[in-house]
């Protein structure tokens, strides 16, 4: 009965001894998504200041309109849709800074508590579509360039 369990021991040491071998044989590649984040489009920002933001309106599940001080808007684009965003159409975040960034997370709000926990995306430069020509509710939500002056 000794034998099996020496065995089973030698196995378990044989491999704990091989495994910083195996790790340390191939570096690990950074993640896909990692290398798309450096990325940052061009007029986005990474952060905002929660002092700037003055409120905030759901589109639908994956982008969330932010109301800045200076009558300016950003749109946030999430990574992913938000399970019951457009629905509940609330939710609230917690920064132990003084800003909000893509790297935070949202929750929603629903009726009975929480809801889904979803990723912030960068904020983007937003322009209401009556503002450049287009008609109000048009459904358009593509940030565009502010109207000549």
């Amino acid at each position: 009965m000794k034998r099996p369990v020496a065995i089973t021991v030698a196995a378990v040491v044989s491999f704990s001894l091989m495994a910083p071998f195996a790790l340390a044989a191939e570096p690990a590649a950074p993640a896909p998504d990692a290398r798309k984040e450096s990325k940052l489009p061009e007029g986005a920002l990474r952060c905002v200041s929660l002092h700037q933001i003055r409120g905030t309106r759901v589109v639908d599940a994956q982008t969330i309109l932010f109301e800045m001080g200076g009558k300016k808007t950003l749109a946030n684009r999430l990574p992913r849709k938000c399970p019951g965003l457009a629905f509940e159409k609330r939710f609230l975040y917690k920064t132990s800074l003084n800003q909000l960034c893509n790297t935070d997370v949202i929750t929603v709000i629903t009726s009975i508590g929480a809801g889904a926990t979803c990723g912030l995306g960068y904020f983007e430069p937003w322009v209401a579509p009556e503002q450049v020509g287009g008609q109000p509710g048009d459904g358009k939500l593509e940030p565009v360039a502010p109207p000549p002056t």
